[in-house]
């Protein structure tokens, strides 16, 4: 355990823990793009399918929480504001359903 510990400058499981799950974060941000490009790739036109929007919140929200326990204020201001876009989007997408319904 202490080489991983190493590799991942964590000191404690508390600190593993939050390493691992901020790294779940980017995992799921690294994941809307691969949604993205195959939605686009078998519509042969760019496309921006809406689970993108809920893996854009869902590791926009995981890496702002990694971001405010690591104390980072750049890593905060930055995801703070990604969260604040991917929600107005799945807001907006709502009110268009219900508009059209």
């Amino acid at each position: 355990m202490e080489k991983l510990f190493a590799i991942l400058h964590v000191d404690s499981w508390t600190e593993f823990w939050w390493v691992a799950f901020g790294l779940f974060g980017q995992l799921m941000f690294t994941g809307r793009f691969l949604v993205q490009w195959i939605a686009s790739e078998r519509a042969k036109k760019s496309v921006v399918p809406v689970i993108f929007w809920y893996f854009s919140m869902a590791g926009g929200l995981i890496l702002l929480a990694y971001a405010v326990y690591r104390k980072d204020p750049v890593f905060v201001l930055g995801q703070s504001l990604g969260v604040f876009i991917y929600a107005r989007n799945l807001w907006l997408i709502r009110s268009e359903g219900k508009a059209d319904a």
